[in-house]
């Protein structure tokens, strides 16, 4: 069973509806129990760092997924991803949920449009198991202002934007984190979602 956690800034339904398609196993959380009862989780998010985290502390949640990120298959996609990292600097400095070191910081004004807003280019750094049977030509898509500023040996996968843009980044153990949408991303979003289902023992 796969968790979402409903801490409204997610696209929750979006998500939830790719996993029914793959028939992953999925269910909607917004307790503590059944975090600790899933087989793996996903941290949805979309809008800004310091309202997610300010949703995400008042669930209650944050000492749970800390400790269930560090012993199952964990996931954050797009502002998710960002709050796995140890801050961000939108509308000042918030930290974050720290399950990868770094910055979440906003995009350098390179003459190129922010939001960086559609389908780029995955470009493979290091092994990672969501990227699993993807090709070396595959496109995502992406929605988002900021992004990570991490060590590269945390960055699977990446996209050109106006420079390096992690796209897809992990711990080494349990942890990983998709900047772009996997559940707007077609057929290689799915795929790296289902690589994301094979995790589980």
């Amino acid at each position: 069973m796969i968790a979402i956690i409903d801490y409204g800034a997610g696209n929750i339904f979006s998500m939830k509806n790719a996993l029914d398609y793959l028939r992953l196993e999925n269910t909607l959380v917004s307790d503590e129990k059944s975090i600790r009862a899933a087989d793996a989780v996903i941290l949805p998010g979309v809008g800004a760092f310091p309202a997610a985290m300010e949703k995400l502390s008042g669930t209650g949640l944050i000492g749970v997924i800390k400790e269930e990120a560090a012993k199952k298959p964990f996931l954050g996609i797009c502002l998710g991803m960002q709050l796995i990292f140890d801050k961000g600097y939108e509308f000042g400095e918030c930290g974050g949920l720290g399950l990868i070191g770094g910055d979440v910081r906003k995009m350098e004004d390179t003459g190129l449009i922010i939001p960086h807003m559609g389908w780029n280019k995955l470009e493979k750094l290091n092994d990672c198991p969501l990227l699993a049977e993807i090709g070396e030509d595959e496109y995502v898509y992406f929605v988002h202002s900021y992004k990570a500023d991490c060590d590269d040996s945390n960055i699977s996968a990446y996209c050109e934007y106006g420079g390096k843009v992690p796209a897809l980044v992990y711990d080494g153990k349990f942890v990983y984190g998709a900047q772009f949408h996997p559940e707007k991303s077609g057929s290689t979003g799915l795929n790296i979602l289902k690589n994301f289902g094979g995790l589980i023992k």
